[in-house]
């Protein structure tokens, strides 16, 4: 599977994105959550499929779902701008705190940057809300979030 993901990326790094979507659809409906994250974000910005909000929260959710920290990040985006599903900054903080949990240390950096930016428009009650709902969300390990 890693040969047809790394296929996959050199067909979307060549800027055929019609055929890059087509396989990571494969990829991505088997499982593969990098895959899932990749499409999500072709969905996002409409590259070789439909723009799709609904779509891209999709797959960015089954990529998150498997401790995709780029997906979980994407999640936080989605609700911090109300792009496919309804604005919620409490629902991104939670986003970005699991982000943040799970990703490297650059990745970490930027990602703090904009989970206090969020944070700058929320209360103290919602951000420890959000806080409580990241704490329970890596419980149950992503699911139903």
């Amino acid at each position: 599977m890693a040969d047809s993901l790394s296929d996959a990326n050199r067909i979307y790094d060549a800027g055929d994105y019609e055929k890059a979507a087509k396989l990571y659809s494969t990829l991505a409906k088997d499982g593969n959550a990098e895959a899932q994250y990749n499409l999500g974000m072709m969905h996002r910005a409409g590259r070789g499929v439909p723009h799709d909000y609904n779509e891209a929260r999709k797959w960015y959710r089954l990529a998150a779902e498997q401790g995709n920290s780029l997906a979980q990040f994407n999640l936080g985006w989605m609700y911090a701008s109300g792009k496919g599903v309804p604005q919620d900054y409490v629902q991104s903080h939670m986003w970005f705190n699991i982000a943040i949990a799970n990703a490297g240390s650059e990745a970490k950096k930027e990602f703090i940057v904009d989970r206090d930016s969020i944070a700058k428009s929320m209360t103290a009650d919602q951000i420890a809300k959000a806080q409580e709902r990241s704490k329970k969300c890596t419980a149950k390990k992503f699911k139903g979030c």
